[in-house]
């Protein structure tokens, strides 16, 4: 294929080819000069052109296939534009000539094909460089039409509307010929040329006058007569051809006027009246339509009537929103007028009424749902509304005319139902989609939408009723606050007006359908409403019996309302369950014998009752088992199964009941049997095993009822097919935009589409996916529908014997109908039989034995080879469930060969489709059959079908049956893959265009092709490149094919190969594809668009966006997207296409979309994003009216960034989004958020005002969040306060965001001030409105959140300030005082839960924050204080914030800590197990009632944690102490412990101790936390186990909950278990930290409880003797811990853990192990570090807490472990610091060595054995060191070995081997070259020197001393060279200095002597100071100081020594002298330098 990519066609590649091949070669090489041609220069053109145009014109004759000869036409007007034109005359000539030809052999057809598209391609790109020539091309082109087919036709009027397109206007003289010729293409027999005809006609209504004029009429007829026996492709087309002329003739009447005199103006009447007249009568003429109405046999066919209302449609759009808006009223009274008395024809019958009134509400939701902003939709409601007054006054006047003429005026009444059915249903529907929004519309009383909707609940028409019902219900859907107004008032109502019919009906649809909607309002309705309704409706059904006139309607009520009560689930229902069991068991009689009585009594009426009764306690009990499933315990199936058997009998006795009483009881009778079936399906099938063969038959009865003339197969097959197969069925059952209208097509033409009226139980199901509103079917098709579904149950259940009998019944009443009938009765077989196998085949049940088998496979056989291709593709996948449920392969094979048999010797079309299919149906359940032959003889097979050109239909069959067995036979496949490919390729090239089904098959055996091969396509092999090209060239003709389900099939296709082998994918074409087709007005190609993106981006979304936009530069002429991509990118086009989508499954793909781009890019394209978010979000302020508070922000702004002025909305007529709806806003708003997260993720810079101003300056490209915060502000501000709830939801969160990121970002201009402080106004302006008192709970609770993170940031220092936030949380704590009696009932009470424990929270969070501050601000007062006191008027500042905080929150802690521990009582009940449940309180807990428990509990979980610390906090500050006098048994301080839990108040001590509310309070925190750190879920917030943490931290701050602890060992035992758990399973540092310093609490308080016993033990006994006190501590006098018992064995456990996991080599089991032993050191991280020093603090406390035995049992273990981490951390760092861990063990090491223990008698020697071995240990790591460790640091060990020095007894370390082996280490680190260690070492030998012990100091000085005065000799010689050296001389000397003083009187003089000279030798002279190092300077200052301070204190020695040398002698009095004048300031350096030592000394001094 490389050779075919060249400018001029490689012949003589070309001619090497095989036939086929030659094709494929051709098509690569128009393809790629496709490509090429526009981007040669003109000269190489100009050079190859003639050539060229030789090459492709003699392609004309080679019989092109259709894409082929598009490219050829295509290349051939490219050269010609781009090179010379004079050779173009011939080719034109050549084209008319192929055209004239008299050939007329189907071979020569393509060629002719071929000329007939050439010639449309080189007008449209030539158009008028060829002007003159046109005419006769023309003429020629028609001429050749009159006895074209229908590929010639096709061709031809594709070919005339390029013509047109190109000449423009210049083709006038033609327009007329065109119009005649393309009017009869118009209603041609094939529809391809139809859709084209109408393109045609599209194009030449552009310049053709007359079209929009004088012959409008006859255009619009002529349109309508397509529509007759159109398809889906059709009636878009032509609407389009429609609606444009039509709004072409209304709106360009100014401009023509002038031209033409005789062009009358066209009204909107007029144009509405030729419209309507198409709706009500088709397409006959007038006068025909007079003659057939008088014989009363016309009916306007359906098609007809669904073109027009799509073309009504595209009409509106076609003028746009604003003619909408200014025409609406206009416009709605016409389409309301269409279902109007004013035309009896449409709504002559139930069906055509239910077909227009569905047309109608499309129409009006395509054009007021789909065009108009939130603000126009809101005047259409009220239109609407007035519409919905007016007729209401209609039917008032007519039902209380008393006169003569109220018959004729209940004509009237029904008459008008329809049209309030569309007012109502669209009412309904706009008000539902507005949400929220709609509230201004609702309250505007002159309006009056409620009364409107809740008047026409009286009409007398049932239908208007259901729709009203329906209406209320979509406004308490979108207005959750209405649902419990709305709910009283129809209660009140229907007790009021019980006596009338319609009131009772009425209302009590209008309860029903509430109630439906309560599930989906997330804030419910109050729980007491239930009970209400329950009693009305016992009320209903018990007086039913006393007036006959209203009996019907009250039993139906009184069970409807029942029946939608049980969807409000368990929760509710439990508590009226008895009292429904009860009128369910009362409905039926209870014997046999009593239904016989029954129905020797009573009449026709009477049974009517009766009957719509028990259906309806039917449908009660089949809710409460869909709805409650929870509460079906066995002992409720028990109560609900006795009335089953006799509801049974009397459906058997229906038929001879229904023969009695004559017609009136058809319908119920019918109800009832659907009803009953219905519920059988839901219940188990055990419970009804009596009844199986009488249902079974009455089943099998209504299965083949041969009166039944009805088709259902649209209702029952499809969900019984495959939905891939359905796609062979056409567009019909695809999902399409136009859904709604097509469906009344699928029916057979006496059928009625579902409507509400067929089943007012309906009314409160949930709506099926897709419906607006619910489309019951009517009774007759129900029964059957639930017969099947039944049936499929039951036939899994029953004995096989049982199923042969019912499957031969069924066979034998098949053979017994005949003709349309027994297509029907096979119908509902097959369907029942089908679902049955479904059952079987989920629950792996068998079908039975051989008889069973043969007799299933002849009904599916019969079915396989019906005429219906439904009824066929359902028995195909019937067939392979059957082979699947049988699961035997020889039973299997035999089908397949049944099927090759049949296929290779039938003809029929049938038979052939039927069969194939089922072949790869085969493969779908058994997943490739396993055996090549058998792959290959299917392949083999469907190979000849999918060739078969005769037949379409066959073709596409097998190419579907074909890419089945590809997607399913596997790796099987692989041999059959080049020829496969080759086949598709060469059908794709030959296939007409218009045989749409089979490019869709091919299409998918494509795509099935590609998924195959999958990563393979990636290889390099000429193979694989060869299948690569193949399925690139098959993409490539299928993006070109007119039909758009195929162009999605190529859009899928390249996705596939995208996904695979990304490299070959070239992304800018397809991108370009995919823009162009994102508004197509299909359906399934917006979603492959969109589902295509969606994965690009996941990849390259830079890439994609770049595309998009350079696509629409260039802005080629055949791209025209409906999106303006060019000023909002790729991404703006999809939040716009959100906008305006109304699919599901489509916007949530366009979000993620979305999602992913924002997430790869938001970052580099910031302001871009933010922009669209704000152009989004702004979009909507209009409609809202913004706070003034913005204004003040306009000076800041321009300080802050100059970003920001680009994004104002300076230019206000440009604005990319128009009214977008409110859940695109919230959408954008939950971007805003994504941004700043991706930001937080990406660059600090991004929060970090002076940072990013810098980066700013250095690129000005550079972009950071920072700079946007005002616009961040500004957005989350106008969502925070806009009109739909969730939006302000969104806008909220947002806030909350913006609040916690930024609030730390200090404002550079203002120091000491942060950024955010500017924006305080518009926080608290966004805040106020959501604690408004008509504000649904969920926001306000959001706005506590958001308040207390604001006050909480500490962004506002000002008090006054922080009032008017603060001032909002005070007005809800007042709320929550209110208690929960005074609720609103507006909502659940959960949700007053959930308001309450939201501010209790806040408050939690603000408390927590004011006592961390003042804390902070404490330490910072005790650090300012030791500083000094210059700070003084910094530090009052200082802590006025944070004690005002304090303050503001003081005032109310009385009141909020009551409030804490009541709702931390109300968790610790809620955390009960449920076995405690019966316990709790009756009437619930304090904030919250006992009903709705379940609702409640997440609202708690969500905030328990906060307000425990908060308690906590509350609980120390006061010390414990504190106890309100008044507060005995008040409710709030309820303890809940289990002794009290169940006593009731009398048996209670009245009045409690303080002691013992302290304990009560204690144990619940205690408990909570216990409770919940025992087993935290896996999803538990990291925040709340913090805080849970912090609040056991803060109890055990104080000493009485110490004391509580340290006296129980238990408790604290338990305690350390859970936190060694947690400790075990979470990973993070700060958790684990946390609890460690808990850990640290629990043994402190030991420790303390263990103190006090030996202080009072000692008080007692104080004049006894010392040996008889008992032991304190664990470990007794044994010195034994017990597991479990040992709160020692626990903290050692749980450091251990900790040790161990930072530390591994600590473990002695692993130390063996070779992956330890490398011996390598590991740095820890800092938390690492932080975690083991913390667990070290914790060890060297153990001790503390033993008696003295038991002390010696656990010292080993804490030795091992403090020098185990001391080894293994101990690592040189670069400044001499010492690591963390080192400082930490050797802090422990000294803490534990100088314990009481080592020097009590008892466990003395034992310690002293024990420390020695340490000390061996720690001499020992030295040794390891020569051989394997060099990184070791010295200092360190020297530092233990000091300590072990310093803090032992003396016997510890004088041992004489000991004490040598100390000495020889110092010796060593004295040599050491490094001066950090030598300086060190000093320091540690200094403090050893003076140990105050002489047998341990001495012998260090003898064998140290002489080398260190040694050393400072040498240093005569060798002066400092740098600051370290000169540190280790002065040290040096203080050490020797140190000596002097503490030696004995005749041994000081030595040592003086030796040390003058040593400092006189480092003084320097005059001349020397000045030239000398700095170090040299500061040893002469060190020096001279020093001997001024040893002169005096030494005087005798001093003397003599100068005495003795002069030189010494003159160098000191130089030195003193030179010194003399600078002294003052020297001494004042002088105090500095040792101050620097001794701070060093102060980190490391551990000793």
């Amino acid at each position: 294929m490389e050779l075919a990519h060249s400018l001029l066609l490689n012949e003589e590649a070309y001619n090497q080819l095989g036939e086929f091949q030659k094709a494929e070669f051709i098509f690569e090489w128009l393809q790629f000069l496709e490509k090429l041609l526009p981007v040669t220069s003109r000269a190489d053109i100009r050079e190859n052109q003639k050539k060229l145009v030789e090459q492709l014109t003699s392609l004309l004759n080679n019989s092109p296939g259709p894409p082929t000869r598009r490219l050829v036409a295509k290349n051939l007007a490219v050269l010609y534009s781009t090179g010379d034109t004079f050779s173009v005359y011939q080719t034109i000539d050549k084209c008319n000539e192929l055209i004239r030809s008299k050939d007329d052999s189907p071979s020569y057809l393509p060629t002719k094909l071929a000329a007939v598209v050439c010639l449309g391609y080189l007008y449209k790109k030539l158009g008028r460089i060829l002007g003159n020539s046109f005419t006769d091309t023309v003429g020629n082109v028609l001429k050749a039409m009159k006895n074209a087919e229908s590929q010639g036709r096709y061709e031809i009027m594709l070919s005339l509307q390029n013509i047109l397109n190109g000449l423009g206007a210049a083709a006038i003289p033609c327009h007329r010929d065109i119009y005649k010729a393309a009017r009869s293409c118009l209603t041609d027999r094939s529809m391809a040329v139809r859709c084209a005809a109408a393109k045609c006609l599209l194009e030449l209504q552009n310049e053709a006058v007359f079209m929009w004029s004088t012959d409008l009429d006859s255009v619009v007829t002529l349109c309508f007569k397509s529509f007759e026996g159109s398809n889906y492709d059709v009636r878009l087309a032509v609407s389009k051809l429609l609606g444009t002329v039509l709004a072409r003739a209304l709106t360009s009447k100014q401009t023509t006027a002038s031209t033409r005199h005789n062009f009358r103006r066209i009204s909107l009447e007029e144009v509405m009246e030729l419209l309507g007249t198409g709706f009500m009568r088709g397409s006959c003429g007038f006068l025909r339509a007079s003659g057939d109405m008088l014989k009363g046999t016309s009916s306007v066919s359906r098609d007809v009537r669904v073109g027009v209302t799509q073309a009504y449609v595209v009409f509106v759009s076609t003028l746009g929103a604003q003619w909408l808006e200014r025409n609406f009223s206009a416009f709605l009274s016409h389409i309301l007028d269409l279902v109007s008395q004013s035309h009896p024809k449409a709504i002559q019958n139930q069906m055509d009424a239910i077909g227009c009134r569905r047309c109608v509400s499309f129409i009006l939701r395509a054009t007021v749902g789909g065009l108009l902003g939130e603000k126009a939709q809101i005047a259409a409601a009220k239109e609407i509304c007035q519409a919905i007054w007016k007729l209401k006054k209609v039917v008032d006047a007519a039902m209380s005319d008393s006169n003569l003429e109220t018959r004729i005026n209940t004509a009237d009444v029904t008459a008008s139902q329809h049209v309030l059915v569309c007012a109502l249903q669209e009412l309904g529907s706009l008000i539902h989609g507005l949400g929220t929004t709609a509230a201004p519309l609702l309250q505007d009383s002159s309006t009056g939408v409620l009364e409107g909707v809740i008047s026409v609940i009286l009409h007398p028409s049932i239908s208007v009723r259901l729709t009203a019902a329906w209406c209320l219900r979509c406004i308490a859907v979108a207005l959750p606050s209405y649902v419990s107004l709305l709910l009283d008032r129809c209660i009140e109502r229907l007790s009021a007006l019980k006596s009338s019919p319609e009131a009772v009906t009425g209302y009590s649809f209008a309860v029903a359908a509430l109630l439906g909607a309560v599930k989906h309002c997330p804030l419910g309705i109050p729980h007491g409403k239930g009970k209400v309704i329950m009693t009305v409706a016992e009320d209903l059904l018990c007086s039913a019996s006393q007036n006959s006139r209203i009996s019907l309607q009250r039993t139906q009520a009184g069970w409807l309302l029942i029946a939608a009560l049980m969807t409000l689930g368990p929760a509710v229902v439990q508590h009226h369950l008895p009292r429904m069991l009860l009128l369910w068991k009362c409905m039926f009689p209870s014997s046999p014998k009593d239904l016989e009585t029954e129905k020797t009594r009573g009449d026709s009426f009477t049974w009517q009752v009766m009957l719509e009764g028990r259906a309806g306690a039917l449908c009660a009990i089949k809710s409460f088992v869909s709805y409650c499933a929870g509460l079906l315990t066995d002992e409720v199936v028990q109560r609900l199964l006795p009335p089953l058997p006799s509801a049974v009998d009397l459906l058997t006795q229906l038929s001879s009941i229904y023969k009695s009483y004559g017609n009136s009881l058809k319908i119920p009778s019918m109800v009832y049997r659907h009803k009953l079936y219905e519920l059988l399906a839901v219940l188990p099938p055990k419970t009804y095993e009596g009844n199986f063969c009488a249902v079974l038959k009455e089943l099998v009865a209504d299965l083949t009822v041969p009166d039944s003339q009805i088709d259902a197969s649209t209702f029952l097959l499809p969900s019984l097919c495959h939905e891939s197969d359905l796609l062979l069925l056409g567009p019909l059952l695809q999902e399409t935009d136009h859904r709604f209208i097509e469906e009344q097509l699928l029916l057979g033409n006496s059928i009625a589409g579902g409507s509400l009226e067929c089943d007012p139980y309906s009314i409160y199901e949930k709506v099926a996916k897709g419906d607006s509103v619910p489309k019951p079917l009517p009774p007759a098709l129900s029964v059957i529908s639930a017969a099947t579904r039944l049936f499929g149950v039951m036939f899994s259940h029953v004995a096989e014997s049982h199923r042969l009998q019912v499957l031969e019944q069924l066979l034998n009443s098949i053979k017994q109908t005949k003709g349309s009938r027994q297509q029907i009765v096979q119908l509902n077989v097959l369907s029942a039989f089908s679902t049955s196998l479904k059952h079987l085949a989920n629950c792996k049940g068998s079908l039975g034995r051989e008889e069973v088998r043969r007799s299933a496979l002849t009904l599916v056989m019969g079915a396989l080879e019906s005429n219906n291709p439904l009824l066929r593709c359902a028995a195909a996948e019937c067939l392979a469930r059957l082979a699947q449920v049988v699961s035997d392969s020889a039973f299997t094979a035999g089908l397949a060969q049944v099927s090759f048999d049949k296929l290779k010797s039938a003809r029929d079309v049938v038979s052939r489709t039927g069969h194939s299919l089922a072949l790869g149906c085969l493969y779908r359940y058994l997943g490739g059959i396993g055996s090549t032959q058998h792959l290959n003889a299917c392949v083999g097979i469907l190979y000849t079908l999918s060739q078969d050109s005769t037949s379409p239909d066959v073709q596409a069959w097998a190419l579907h049956s074909l890419s089945l067995i590809v997607d399913l036979a596997g790796p099987l496949y692989h041999v059959h893959v080049e020829p496969t490919l080759s086949l598709v390729l060469m059908l794709l090239l030959t296939v007409p265009p218009a045989y749409a089904e089979v490019h869709q098959s091919l299409g998918r055996c494509l795509n099935a092709l590609v998924t195959m091969l999958g990563p393979e396509l990636q290889g390099s092999s000429s193979t694989v490149s060869a299948l690569r090209t193949s399925c690139l060239l098959g993409c490539a003709v299928m993006q070109d094919n007119p039909d758009c389900l195929v162009q999605a099939q190529a859009i899928s296709c390249l996705q596939q190969l995208h996904m695979f082998a990304p490299r070959h994918v070239n992304l800018s074409s397809l991108v370009s594809c995919l823009c162009v087709n994102l508004c197509s007005s299909y359906l399934l190609l917006r979603r492959a668009v969109v589902a295509c993106l969606r994965q690009l981006v996941q990849r390259e979304a830079a890439e994609v966006s770049e595309y998009a936009v350079a696509l629409v530069k260039e802005s080629r002429e055949d791209f025209t997207p409906d999106v303006n991509i060019r000023e909002i990118g790729l991404e703006g086009a999809l939040l716009g296409l959100l906008d305006k989508e109304l699919d599901q499954r489509l916007c949530q793909d366009i979000k993620e979309t979305l999602t992913h781009m924002l997430t790869s890019m938001a970052v580099e394209k910031l302001s871009f994003w933010l922009k669209l978010c704000k152009d989004v979000l702004a979009a909507s302020a209009d409609f809202n009216t913004v706070a003034s508070v913005d204004t003040t922000q306009e000076e800041e702004t321009a300080k802050v960034d100059d970003a920001s002025v680009l994004t104002s909305d300076s230019d206000e007529r440009f604005h990319p989004f128009s009214n977008p709806r409110w859940s695109t806003r919230v959408f954008a708003a939950e971007c805003v958020c994504k941004i700043i997260s991706q930001c937080e993720n990406a660059d600090s810079a991004h929060f970090d005002i002076t940072l990013a101003q810098e980066r700013k300056q250095r690129d000005s490209r550079d972009d950071f969040l920072v700079l946007h915060l005002a616009d961040l502000i500004r957005m989350a501000f106008m969502a925070a306060t806009d009109h739909s709830d969730q939006l302000r939801l969104s806008g909220l969160q947002t806030l909350l965001i913006v609040v916690r990121k930024f609030a730390a970002v200090p404002e550079p201009e203002f120091p000491g001030h942060v950024i955010l402080e500017q924006y305080q106004a518009n926080v608290g302006a966004a805040l106020r409105p959501a604690f408004a008192p008509e504000t649904p709970p969920d926001v306000t609770a959001k706005a506590c959140q958001v308040c207390s993170a604001w006050i909480a940031s500490g962004v506002v220092s000002d008090l006054n300030d922080l009032r008017r936030v603060h001032q909002l949380l005070v007005s809800s704590l007042v709320k929550v005082q209110a208690g929960k009696e005074a609720q609103s009932q507006q909502y659940n009470e959960s949700t007053s839960t959930m308001e309450i424990l939201a501010v209790l929270k806040a408050w939690a969070e603000v408390y927590i924050v004011a006592v961390e501050k003042q804390k902070n601000q404490s330490d910072a007062h005790n650090y300012c204080l030791k500083i000094a006191n210059s700070a003084e008027e910094s530090y009052g500042d200082l802590t006025s914030s944070g004690n005002g905080l304090l303050d503001l929150v003081q005032a109310d802690l009385g009141t909020l800590s009551k409030l804490w521990l009541a709702a931390l009582q109300d968790f610790a009940l809620l955390t009960l197990p449920s076995e405690y449940a019966s316990q709790l309180p009756a009437e619930g807990g304090t904030f919250y009632t006992a009903e709705t428990i379940e609702n409640a509990r997440p609202h708690y979980y969500n905030s328990w944690a906060l307000i425990l610390y908060a308690t906590a906090l509350w609980l120390t500050s006061t010390g414990f102490l504190v106890v309100d006098p008044d507060e005995g048994v008040t409710n709030l301080s309820r303890p809940v412990t289990p002794t009290t839990m169940c006593q009731d108040s009398s048996t209670r001590p009245l009045v409690k101790s303080p002691e013992d509310v302290n304990t009560d309070r204690f144990h619940l925190i205690l408990g909570i936390s216990v409770e919940f750190l025992c087993s935290p879920r896996s999803d538990a917030a990291m925040e709340n186990i913090i805080a849970c943490l912090r609040a056991l931290q803060t109890l055990f701050d104080v000493p009485w909950p110490r004391s509580k602890i340290g006296g129980h060992q238990e408790l604290g035992v338990e305690l350390l278990n859970v936190l060694h758990r947690l400790i075990l399973t979470r990973e993070s540092p700060d958790i684990q930290l946390a609890a460690l310093e808990v850990v640290r609490l629990i043994l402190f308080a030991a420790q303390e409880h263990v103190k006090e016993k030996r202080r009072s033990a000692e008080v007692d006994d104080g004049a006894a003797e010392k040996e008889t006190l008992p032991e304190f501590g664990e470990g007794k006098d044994t010195g034994g811990l017990v597991p479990g018992k040992s709160l020692v064995f626990a903290t050692l456990e749980l450091c251990v853990c900790i040790l161990v996991r930072q530390l591994p080599q600590l473990n002695p089991k692993l130390t063996c192990s070779p992956a330890v032993q490398s011996g390598k050191h590991l740095l820890l991280s800092e938390d690492g570090s932080r975690l083991v020093a913390a667990a070290l603090v914790i060890l060297s406390d153990v001790p503390a807490i033993c008696s003295p035995e038991g002390s010696v049992s656990v010292l080993p273990t804490i030795l091992y472990l403090i020098i185990g981490v001391l080894k293994e951390t101990a690592v040189k760092l670069q400044d001499g610091q010492l690591p963390m861990t080192v400082a930490a063990s050797l802090q422990a090491l000294k803490g534990l060595l100088s314990s009481p223990m080592a020097r009590a008698e008892k466990s003395r020697t034992a310690w002293t054995d024990l420390l020695r071995s340490a000390l061996v240990t720690v001499l020992d790591c030295w040794d390891q060191v020569d051989g394997l460790l060099h990184g070791l640091d010295e200092v360190s060990l020297l530092t233990a070995i000091t300590v072990f020095v310093m803090s032992t007894s003396p016997e510890v370390t004088t041992i004489e081997c000991l004490q040598k082996r100390c000495i020889e280490k110092f010796k060593i680190t004295l040599d050491s070259k490094d001066p950090l260690v030598q300086y060190k070492c000093y320091q540690l030998l200094h403090s050893i020197f003076q140990h105050p012990n002489k047998t341990v100091s001495y012998p260090y000085i003898h064998s140290l001393a002489p080398s260190i005065v040694g050393k400072l000799q040498e240093t005569e010689k060798v002066k400092p060279e740098n600051a370290a050296e000169l540190q280790v001389i002065q040290e040096g000397i203080k050490v020797v200095t140190a000596l002097t003083a503490t030696t004995e009187e005749e041994h000081r003089a030595h040592l003086v002597a030796c040390l003058l000279p040593i400092l006189i030798s480092f003084l320097l002279d005059e001349n020397a100071l000045v030239s000398a190092t700095n170090s040299a300077k500061n040893l002469h200052e060190f020096a001279l100081q020093n001997l001024m301070q040893i002169g005096p204190q030494y005087s005798s020695v001093f003397k003599k020594l100068m005495a003795s040398s002069p030189t010494m002698k003159a160098r000191l009095e130089s030195a003193v002298k030179g010194n003399q004048e600078g002294i003052k300031v020297k001494t004042a350096k002088h105090a500095k330098n040792p101050g620097k030592c001794s701070s060093i000394q102060l980190k490391t001094n551990f000793l």
